[in-house]
C-alpha cells in the first residue's frame, strides 16, 4: 500500500485507543514519536500535540505552515460486534482499493490526517518552509482542543487543515453548530394489568447506512429514531400502548442507524399490531428502500416488562419526538449544491442513576445537533427543537456552539494549493464549502489572520461502521500536500 510511510504510521495509530474525550495514550503517543524523531514538541493542558519543525536549508525566509489534524475518533460498531474501543485496537482489512474496518468505524477521520503530517515531517527528501503541525482533541464530540487552544501557541499565518473527506476538492468554509440536550424525568410504574392481559413486544429498527450528519444529511437516508417513534404515535390512540424501554443512535454527529422499543399492548390488539407494523414496513421500505438497502424492520414478542415510563409522559414524548425536526432544512443561495442549515435527531436514551441521597432517578435524555453556515438560523433552529421537545422534556439544555468558517476566495494559500493540484493531476480541483464543523472557524477567533484551506483522501460512510478510506486517493492526496509544500 503506497505511501507506505503513511499507511505504516496510520497502521500504528489505529493500535492506540482514541475515542473522543479519551486521548490520553494517543496524544502521549505522538510525544513519544517527536522524540524518537528528534523533533520538537509541546503538549498544552487539554493534551493538544504541536510538533515544530525548522524549513530545510535554504528556505528559512520562507513563510512557515501550519499542518492540522484531530486525534479523537467517532466510536460507533454493529450491534453484533464485539469490541472495546477504550482498550481495542481498530481491526482493518483490504478490499480492493478500499481499507475498511471490521464492524466498527475506521477511525481515517481523522488519523490519516495525522499519519499524512507525520509523513511529511519526516520525509529527509521533502522540502519545505517551517512546519508546525497541530494534533487537537476532542473534536468529534465537542471541539474541546480548539476552544482551548491558547494565544500564542501557534506561529504560522497560514494553515492546511487534513480533516476533509473528498478527493480532488478544497474546501474554504464551514458551517457553525450547536447541540442540544433534553431530559425528561419519569417515576417508573407497573402496568395495572394482569399478565395474562398483556403481551410483551419489541420493537427494532436496524440496518440503515447512517453517516456523518453534517455530510450525509442531504442524501436522503433514514433516521431510525423517527421510523420507531412515528409507528409508536400511529398505534398509540388504538391499542392501550405501554412503554418500557426506548433507545436509538448514539452520537450527536452521526444520523442514527439504529433504534428499539420494548412495549406492551392488551392481548387483543396482538394481531392488530402485527398488521399495522407490516403495512408500516412496507411504506417505509417504498420511501427509502433504493437508498437504505439493508434496512431491517422487526416486531418480535418478549418477556412482559415489569415496569413502564407513566403513560400520559410516554405519549408526550413520542409525540415531542415525532414533532422534533430533523435533516436538510434549507439549501444555501450563495454555493449551489451547498446545505446550508439542517438538524440531527442524533440519539434517544434511558438512563437510570443514583443521586447524592441514594435516590434512583429515571430519565430519557435526547441528543440533537444543529449546523448552519448563517449562524442567526442555526439559532433559529436550536429554538425550534428546544420548543418541540418542551412537549415532554421537564429539561432542555443547548451547548456553547463553534462558529462557522467564511468562504475567502481570494486566499493566497488556496491559490498555491490548486495550482499544485493542477501541476500532479492536469485538472482543475473543486473549490467548496462544506456543510460540517471543522475547527478552523475557533482557529479564526485566536488567530483572525490565518489563511486556511482543507483537503484529504475520499471517505465515505464516516461515523459508522461503513467508514472506508480509497488506498489510491490517500496516494493522490498525499503527494498534493507534498507538493503544496515544495511550493510554499
Amino acid at each position: 500500500m503506497e505511501p507506505k510511510a503513511v499507511f505504516d504510521i496510520f497502521a500504528e495509530i489505529n493500535q492506540i485507543p482514541r475515542p473522543s474525550k479519551h486521548e490520553e495514550r494517543i496524544s502521549q503517543w505522538l510525544q513519544e514519536w517527536a522524540k524518537a524523531h528528534q523533533i520538537e514538541c509541546v503538549a498544552d493542558e487539554s493534551m493538544n500535540v504541536i510538533m515544530r519543525v525548522p524549513a530545510t536549508p535554504g528556505y528559512e525566509d520562507h513563510e512557515g505552515v501550519i499542518l492540522q489534524a484531530h486525534m479523537d475518533m467517532v466510536c460507533e460498531k454493529n450491534g453484533d460486534v464485539e469490541h472495546d474501543f477504550m482498550n481495542d485496537p481498530i481491526q482493518t482489512w483490504v478490499d480492493g482499493e478500499w481499507l475498511k474496518a471490521k464492524g466498527t468505524t475506521l477511525g481515517a477521520d481523522n488519523g490519516i490526517g495525522i499519519a499524512m503530517a507525520l509523513a511529511a515531517i519526516s520525509n529527509p527528501d521533502l522540502k519545505h518552509p517551517a512546519i508546525e503541525c497541530l494534533f487537537t482533541v476532542d473534536e468529534e464530540t465537542g471541539l474541546t482542543g480548539a476552544f482551548r487552544l491558547k494565544d500564542g501557541m501557534l506561529r504560522g499565518k497560514r494553515l492546511i487543515n487534513l480533516d476533509s473527506e473528498d478527493d480532488g476538492q478544497i474546501f474554504i468554509g464551514c458551517a457553525g453548530g450547536i447541540d442540544t440536550l433534553a431530559k425528561m424525568h419519569y417515576e417508573p410504574v407497573e402496568s395495572g394489568k394482569s399478565k395474562v392481559e398483556s403481551i410483551g413486544i419489541r420493537l427494532s429498527v436496524t440496518g440503515l447506512m447512517g453517516g456523518h450528519s453534517g455530510d450525509d444529511i442531504n442524501k436522503g437516508r433514514a433516521n431510525a429514531n423517527q421510523l420507531l417513534v412515528f409507528f409508536l404515535a400511529r398505534i398509540w390512540p388504538k391499542t392501550e400502548v405501554q412503554l418500557a424501554q426506548i433507545n436509538g443512535g448514539n452520537l450527536r454527529n452521526a444520523i442514527a442507524r439504529e433504534a428499539e422499543a420494548v412495549i406492551s399492548i392488551p392481548m387483543a390488539y396482538k394481531e392488530q399490531i402485527r398488521i399495522e407494523w407490516n403495512q408500516y414496513v412496507a411504506q417505509m421500505e417504498g420511501v427509502f428502500g433504493e437508498v437504505e438497502k439493508d434496512m431491517r424492520m422487526e416486531l418480535e414478542t418478549c418477556d412482559l416488562p415489569e415496569l413502564y415510563v407513566p403513560a400520559e409522559k410516554a405519549y408526550r414524548l413520542i409525540l415531542a419526538l415525532c414533532e422534533c425536526p430533523h435533516g436538510m432544512i434549507a439549501m444555501s443561495k450563495e454555493m449551489p449544491g451547498l446545505v446550508e442549515t439542517s438538524t440531527n435527531l442524533a440519539s434517544v436514551k434511558m438512563k437510570t442513576v443514583e443521586s447524592q441521597k441514594s435516590k434512583v432517578e429515571s430519565y430519557i435524555e435526547v441528543n440533537t445537533s444543529q449546523r448552519s453556515s448563517i449562524e442567526q438560523s442555526k439559532h433559529h433552529l436550536k429554538w425550534a427543537v428546544e420548543q418541540a421537545l418542551s412537549l415532554a422534556c421537564d429539561e432542555v439544555t443547548h451547548g456553547d456552539g463553534y462558529p462557522g468558517w467564511a468562504p475567502n476566495p481570494k486566499s493566497a494559500l488556496l491559490d498555491v494549493t490548486k495550482a499544485a493540484y493542477e501541476e500532479l493531476f492536469h485538472a482543475e480541483p473543486q473549490v467548496l464549502a462544506i456543510h460540517a464543523g471543522l475547527e478552523c472557524g475557533l482557529f479564526l477567533e485566536k488567530y483572525p489572520y490565518l489563511d486556511m484551506v482543507s483537503i484529504g483522501p475520499q471517505m465515505y460512510g464516516v461515523h459508522s461502521p461503513q467508514e472506508r478510506l480509497s488506498i489510491p486517493s490517500t496516494e493522490r492526496c498525499y503527494k498534493w500536500l507534498c507538493r503544496v509544500l515544495e511550493k510554499l
